[in-house]
C-alpha cells in the first residue's frame, strides 16, 4: 500500500504534504455537507450541519494560509480517507429511506469524518510543536472545533437514538 503520493523527505516536507491533504479533507468536507443538510430530517442535526459547514470554509481559509506560509500556495494532495467516507455518507443518503433511520445514520457518517479530522489535526499540531512552527495555535483551534462537532453530533444522537428506537 503507498502511504505517500509526494515526495518526502523529512518531517518539514511530510509536515506539508499533510497539510494539502488537509485542504483537500476540507474543500471536500465543504462540498458533501449541503447534501447531508438536506437528506437529514432532525432540525437540530440540521442545525449542527449548517454551523459546521460555516466552520469548515473557516477551517479551508486557515489551512490555505499555512500553506501560502510554507509554500507560497494552497496546492492540494488528494486525500484518500474522505473520499472513502464522503462516498458511503452519499450511499448512505441514497439508501436508507426512513428519515429517523437516515438521521442515524448521516450522524454516523458525520462522526467518522470528525474523528478522522481530529487526528489529522491533532498529528499535525505535535508536528509543529516538533518542527518549532507557529501554526500550532491555528491547528489547535481547527482541532478544538472539530472535537466540539463530534460532542454536539453525539448529543444529538442520544435523543434522534431513542426517539427510532420507540
Amino acid at each position: 500500500m503507498k502511504l505517500f503520493s509526494a515526495n518526502v523527505e523529512d518531517l518539514r516536507s511530510l509536515y506539508v504534504t499533510e497539510l494539502q491533504k488537509a485542504l483537500d479533507m476540507e474543500q471536500k468536507i465543504t462540498k458533501a455537507l449541503p447534501d447531508l443538510i438536506q437528506a437529514c430530517s432532525d432540525p437540530d442535526l440540521s442545525a449542527a450541519f449548517r454551523n459546521h459547514l460555516e466552520q469548515t470554509r473557516g477551517h479551508v481559509d486557515k489551512v490555505e494560509r499555512l500553506l501560502r506560509g510554507h509554500t507560497g500556495e494552497a496546492s492540494t494532495e488528494t486525500c484518500k480517507v474522505i473520499n472513502g467516507l464522503t462516498t458511503a455518507a452519499s450511499d448512505t443518503i441514497k439508501d436508507v429511506t426512513d428519515p429517523s433511520i437516515r438521521d442515524i445514520a448521516l450522524i454516523g457518517a458525520a462522526q467518522q469524518v470528525e474523528h478522522h479530522e481530529i487526528a489529522v489535526y491533532g498529528t499535525l499540531r505535535r508536528w509543529a510543536e516538533l518542527l518549532n512552527l507557529q501554526d500550532t495555535a491555528v491547528l489547535k483551534s481547527i482541532e478544538t472545533d472539530e472535537v466540539k462537532a463530534d460532542e454536539l453530533l453525539t448529543n444529538i444522537s442520544r435523543r434522534v437514538n431513542l426517539q427510532a428506537a420507540a
